[in-house]
C-alpha cells in the first residue's frame, strides 16, 4: 500500500469515528416530547437522576419548569435539578438554581435542604486544594468559596436549627474554620520569611480574633512570639510564650507526638 493510500485510509477512519461520536451525542440529546405532562417529565427526570444520567435529568427538569412553571412538580423540579447540577459539578448553574428556588419558594418544606446544598457546592469548590493534597496552596478563590460555604451552613443553622442537615453542617463548618485559619497562618509565615514582621503579627492576631477554637491559634501564637523576637520586643515575646504554654501545653505535647497532625487538626471527628 502506497503512502497516499495509507493516509487516505487513515483520514477515512477518522471521519467514521467522528460520525460515530456525533451520533452518540445526538442520541444523548434526544428530543423531549412536547406532549409530556408535568408528571411524565418529572418521572423521566427522576429515572435519569437515579441512573446518574445527570445531563439528561437537568434537561428534563428544566423543560418541566419552563412548560409547567406552577404546581408541586415545578417546585420540586427546581430542587432536584440543583442536585443534578451538583452531582454533575455544574456548581455555578446549581447555585443560580438554588438562589432562584430560595427566592421563589421561601416557605417550601425543603428550603433547608436548598441552603444545605448551597453550602455543599461552595464546599466542594473550596476543597479542590485538598484533593491536590497541597494544603499550603489554598488560593484566594478557594478561600472565598470556603467563606461562602461557611456562611451558607451558618444560615441553615440559624434559620432551621431543627433541620436534619444541621449536624453535618456543623462538622463541615469546623473543618472550614480550621482550613481558613491555617490559610491565614500560611500567609503569615510568608510575611515572616520576607521579614515583614508587622504583617505577620497582624495575620496572627486576625486568626486569634476571628477563628476562636481553631487549632491554628497555637501556630498564630508561635508566629507572634517569633515576630516579636525579631522586632526586639522581648517582653511581648515572653508574654506570648507564657500565654501559649498556659493555654496549650497539652496540645503542644500532642503535636510533638503526631506526625499526621495537619489533616487531623482540620477534621477532628
Amino acid at each position: 500500500m502506497s503512502y497516499s493510500q495509507s493516509a487516505s485510509r487513515s483520514v477515512h477512519l477518522i471521519l467514521i469515528g467522528l460520525m460515530a461520536i456525533a451520533l452518540l451525542v445526538g442520541c444523548g440529546r434526544e428530543r423531549i416530547d412536547d406532549e409530556s405532562s408535568a408528571e411524565e417529565l418529572y418521572s423521566q427526570a427522576q429515572t435519569a437522576l437515579q441512573g446518574r444520567n445527570y445531563d439528561r435529568a437537568i434537561r428534563l427538569y428544566r423543560a418541566l419548569t419552563i412548560r409547567y412553571p406552577f404546581g408541586r412538580h415545578a417546585e420540586q423540579a427546581h430542587l432536584d435539578m440543583a442536585y443534578a447540577q451538583y452531582r454533575a459539578r455544574q456548581y455555578e448553574a446549581g447555585l443560580t438554581t438554588l438562589d432562584r428556588f430560595i427566592r421563589t419558594y421561601p416557605t417550601h418544606p425543603n428550603v433547608d435542604y436548598a441552603w444545605y446544598l448551597k453550602g455543599l457546592m461552595h464546599y466542594d469548590q473550596a476543597m479542590g486544594f485538598l484533593r491536590r493534597m497541597m494544603p499550603g496552596q489554598l488560593v484566594d478563590r478557594d478561600q472565598e468559596s470556603a467563606r461562602r460555604s461557611f456562611m451558607d451552613f451558618q444560615e441553615l443553622i440559624q434559620r432551621f436549627p431543627d433541620s436534619r442537615y444541621v449536624a453535618d453542617a456543623r462538622q463541615r463548618m469546623v473543618f472550614l474554620r480550621n482550613a481558613m485559619a491555617e490559610h491565614e497562618i500560611v500567609i503569615g509565615e510568608y510575611y515572616y520569611t520576607r521579614q515583614a514582621y508587622i504583617a505577620a503579627l497582624n495575620r496572627s492576631k486576625y486568626v486569634i480574633e476571628n477563628y476562636p477554637g481553631a487549632p491554628a491559634n497555637i501556630d498564630a501564637l508561635l508566629l507572634m512570639e517569633r515576630a516579636y523576637e525579631q522586632l526586639d520586643m522581648e517582653q511581648l515575646a515572653s508574654d506570648t510564650r507564657k500565654t501559649l504554654e498556659y493555654n496549650y501545653s497539652d496540645e503542644l505535647a500532642e503535636r510533638g507526638e503526631q506526625e499526621d497532625g495537619f489533616l487531623r487538626r482540620l477534621w477532628p471527628f
